[in-house]
């Protein structure tokens, strides 16, 4: 795992964008991939520890994905 921020996250949509020094561009994650019961969103600059793949397609622009999502302690 890495450390990376939350760009911007879509609480509506349950999607958002986190940066790390791995993922050039940006990681596009979602709800589903944090590791944390009860988190559906995060807030832009939130550290997480991120898990990510490329999977040989683009999600919403990305060509990275998340796997799993971690908050790190505020």
């Amino acid at each position: 795992m890495v450390t990376a921020a939350v760009r911007e996250w879509h609480e509506e949509e349950g999607w958002g964008v986190l940066d790390s020094p791995e993922t050039p561009g940006g990681c596009w994650g979602h709800y589903s991939h944090i590791r944390m019961d009860g988190f559906r969103m995060l807030s832009s600059g939130r550290r997480v520890d991120l898990e990510w793949e490329a999977p040989g397609f683009k999600q919403d622009g990305y060509e990275y994905r998340a796997v799993s999502i971690v908050p790190r302690p505020v």
